[in-house]
């Protein structure tokens, strides 16, 4: 029996397979940040084609915690409006759906990736970046405006409202993004963090902003409902964080009600010595589930039906998330379930294709 396609309770949420859709940025939000039609079938398609968890993209909690101008939002309740239609297809397919709740900091206010991806100055629809403290993030990036204790103390505000909304936007999960170098993680690491605050220096105070903003979510999102957080476990960076403080983490994180990890890394430094292979973050998510006693996810260059079920099988992570190859076959999960030779429901619409 397949382990990949055996079902995962977190929480009151069950959830039918270990297929995961990673948070994935389409840049095709409109300039206020509100799902089009291209999130409805984008999102919606991985629906149809077996994933068990569908996570919407990296999603802001204020304007200016947008990657770009054309990211989603979820500053209002009128976004959360916008998404019902959605979530409500992602469910009526089988599926759960998850929205990932993020802030860019310093790496805020870019162009969209087929158009150059470089800073947008406020002349151009862009606006002035945040961050811990004013460390641009490279070369040519704007200088951040340091974060006071007081607008720190909004961006936690902010995410414990944008975790309502989408509780009421029918999201059944949530993953707090505190990975690929954007605010959440700039306050983590040592080399980002310079503070002298209550927010930055020793170990505790660098995690205290990822820790009460997950706990902030957590208070916020109903009790019966998984809250994720997703983190660089590593930033290949000598003197950056690394897998023993994301295990420390992890640990801080399980005691505030945090339900699973979602091993990642990289993403904050230009300079990171990373050389992708084949699964190369899933010893990061063993080490956290194995040493931090919390379910874990695991992500990157997972492409294969038998590599992702060694994975599940072998209690490397509880789930995988699939990004890129998602987006070459949406239908991934109905074909890894035949490889598998595992029973899944199809959509009835597709039946005609099953065998």
């Amino acid at each position: 029996m397949s382990a990949l396609f055996q079902p995962i309770t977190l929480r009151e949420v069950e959830v039918r397979n270990r297929v995961f859709v990673s948070p994935m940025c389409q840049y095709s939000a409109t300039d206020e940040g509100f799902p089009t039609d291209w999130h409805l079938v984008h999102l919606g398609s991985r629906a149809t084609g077996g994933a068990g968890m569908v996570i919407a993209e990296a999603t802001a909690v204020s304007p200016e915690g947008r990657i770009s101008p054309w990211d989603l939002g979820i500053w209002s309740d009128a976004h959360a409006e916008a998404y019902r239609r959605i979530t409500a297809f992602i469910a009526s397919q089988g599926a759960v759906p998850a929205m990932q709740l993020a802030h860019a900091g310093r790496k805020a206010s870019t162009n969209r990736p087929w158009s150059g991806g470089k800073p947008m100055d406020a002349g151009h629809h862009g606006w002035t970046p945040v961050g811990p403290s004013e460390i641009p993030y490279h070369e040519g990036y704007p200088t951040p405006h340091e974060l006071s204790s007081a607008e720190v103390r909004q961006v936690i505000d902010d995410f414990a409202a944008a975790a309502q909304r989408a509780a009421s936007a029918g999201f059944r999960a949530v993953e707090v993004h505190a990975a690929h170098g954007y605010l959440l993680h700039e306050f983590l690491s040592p080399l980002t963090n310079l503070r002298t605050d209550e927010y930055g220096g020793t170990f505790e105070r660098r995690t205290r902003l990822a820790v009460d903003v997950a706990r902030a979510v957590r208070e916020s999102f109903p009790a019966a409902l998984p809250v994720i957080v997703r983190l660089s476990a590593s930033e290949y960076v000598d003197g950056g964080w690394e897998i023993d403080q994301s295990v420390a983490l992890a640990r801080l994180l399980k005691e505030v009600g945090v339900d699973m990890i979602d091993a990642s890394s990289g993403g904050n430094l230009p300079h990171q010595q990373l050389r992708p292979y084949p699964g190369y973050q899933v010893p990061f998510a063993r080490a956290i589930r194995e040493r931090a006693q919390i379910p874990t996810a695991a992500v990157g260059l997972i492409t294969a039906p038998q590599q992702a079920e060694a994975i599940v099988a072998g209690g490397d992570a509880d789930v995988v998330l699939l990004a890129r190859e998602l987006l070459r076959d949406p239908h991934w999960p109905l074909r890894a379930a035949h490889a598998l030779k595992a029973e899944v429901a199809w959509p009835v619409q597709y039946e005609r294709a099953r065998f």
